[in-house]
């Protein structure tokens, strides 16, 4: 290498975090782009194994340790009890995501037989984020296919999934530097404008006059009071409000279809809240109510979404099944509990259990719904798993906890995304916002932002057919990884 290696790695990590603002809330996608150029033009220079995959560490180290910077806002909610882990917290998940990377670099490596080609890169980075969206249960957060959140370019989610854009968005740094200042580059220059206008998904079409309206309620109960005796009547007595009154573009005279509050949003177990419930459904005139709420059975206690029925009694439930590690369960909780080490929204040492698996809620006059608990909506190919297709996808959350900047920002985001893949609508309901309703094609037809307490009446958009994500998944982009894999090895650096 031409340059020593303590500025080779700040040059890394520099670049990490120009690669890192491609992400929301900056949407910086070119300057994401051309750092994953100068990257696999950097990294390609060097020799061997060790030092590409540490090299790929280093890069990965300053990607997440700007796009994941919220992590340490969970620890600050109660800074007495758990305030010391924050700056371990970014470190941990900072260095440990870029283990991946570091993966993904040496793959590349060995593809090229000590080197790594820009395609090589693409095929080793590409295996890699498929890893570290599923191993120890997965957390596909900030991938590089995230940059086109928000853009046209989005739409190919609906083909191809998360892993789809991610090979896009690698696909097209190799291109830049393969084709720089050659007359191909006017190939993927022409093609991506082209790309460009023709996915751009234009207004929202006219929703049908019998189209079921959602009255979306958003408390804004900051989280550090959420449970505390006094604050806890008065979170509730808000919701009650705004669920009777609805917001300013509540038609005076016109009930809404369903009502949704977001994650517990009743700061009591369910079994102790038969009163609440039967207020709730006064407050609804009798319509539908989608809640979250926490129950116990037994010793086990479990983050769950109820539909009330018109007297307030449970027409369904849900219990999430994907839990936060560290957040609502502890590995090894008990043994932890006793060090007085508990998960940040756990109960008890072990935390929350786990519940039965993805599965559908029926609402009155409606349909068929998908509900998905906080970030469970993060996991495209586990929404795939559900027996028939949905009406619409539900997601209640608490986003509180991610600060207020870009956890919930790239929450919703990713949000967006889903709806894109699936084809269907998505209501999102979260305590402190960002709260909204979500077209198929990821156009926002209605939103309250972060911090705001309100209500909007926003009206249910028409679902789409199947998308190609929805039939297969991840596999077209999985074969389509293994396709390069195998032509990379064959060819590779200098043959």
């Amino acid at each position: 290498m031409q340059c020593r290696w303590p500025v080779r790695m700040a040059v890394l990590v520099g670049l990490g975090v120009v690669a890192g603002l491609g992400q929301v809330p900056w949407s910086l996608w070119p300057l994401s782009l051309m750092a994953y150029a100068l990257a696999c033009v950097l990294v390609g220079a060097g020799r061997g194994i060790r030092q590409i995959a540490l090299a790929g560490w280093f890069f990965g180290l300053g990607h997440f340790a700007l796009a994941l910077h919220w992590i340490v806002q969970p620890f600050l909610v109660d800074v007495a009890r758990h305030g010391w882990m924050a700056p371990f917290a970014l470190v941990l998940m900072a260095g440990g995501m870029a283990l991946f990377w570091a993966a993904g670099f040496g793959i590349a490596s060995a593809l090229g037989r000590g080197r790594a080609s820009p395609f090589g890169i693409v095929a080793g980075l590409g295996l890699a984020e498929f890893a570290r969206s599923l191993v120890l249960t997965g957390f596909p957060w900030a991938l590089p296919g995230h940059i086109w959140i928000g853009t046209p370019i989005s739409q190919l989610a609906a083909f191809a999934g998360p892993h789809g854009l991610t090979l896009v968005t690698l696909g097209l740094a190799a291109l830049i530097v393969v084709t720089w200042l050659r007359v191909w580059l006017l190939v993927p220059v022409v093609g991506f404008v082209l790309a460009w206008f023709g996915l751009a998904p234009g207004v929202a079409p006219p929703v049908a006059p019998d189209a079921p309206i959602v009255r979306l309620v958003q408390p804004n109960a900051a989280q550090d009071q959420k449970f505390v005796p006094g604050f806890a009547e008065v979170f509730v007595g808000r919701l009650l409000e705004l669920t009777a009154k609805g917001g300013e573009d509540a038609v005076e005279g016109q009930r809404p279809d369903l009502v949704v509050w977001p994650e517990t949003a009743v700061p009591w177990l369910l079994e102790h809240s038969a009163g609440v419930l039967a207020q709730t459904a006064a407050a609804a005139d009798g319509v539908p109510v989608v809640l979250g709420i926490q129950r116990r059975e037994g010793v086990r206690y479990f983050n769950s979404l109820v539909v009330t029925d018109e007297a307030g009694g449970i027409a369904a439930q849900y219990d999430k099944w994907h839990l936060v590690p560290f957040g609502e369960y502890m590995p090894l909780g008990e043994i932890m509990g006793r060090f007085g080490i508990h998960g940040l929204a756990a109960s008890e040492g072990g935390g929350f259990s786990q519940g039965p698996g993805p599965g559908l809620v029926s609402i009155p006059g409606i349909g068929q719904a998908m509900p998905l608990i906080c970030y469970e909506g993060i996991f495209s190919e586990e929404v795939n798993a559900v027996p028939e297709r949905p009406r619409l996808l539900l997601l209640i959350t608490n986003d509180a906890w991610f600060g207020g900047w870009a956890g919930p920002a790239q929450h919703f985001g990713l949000a967006q995304l889903l709806a894109i893949e699936q084809g269907l609508p998505l209501i999102r309901v979260a305590n402190t916002g960002i709260s909204g309703m979500i077209d198929p094609k990821g156009r926002v037809t209605g939103r309250m932002a972060l911090g705001v307490e309100g209500a909007r009446d926003v009206v249910l958009p028409s679902a789409l057919a199947p998308t190609v994500y929805a039939r297969f998944g991840d596999w077209p982009a999985f074969i389509l990884l293994l396709a390069l894999v195998l032509v990379v090895f064959r060819r590779p650096v200098g043959d």
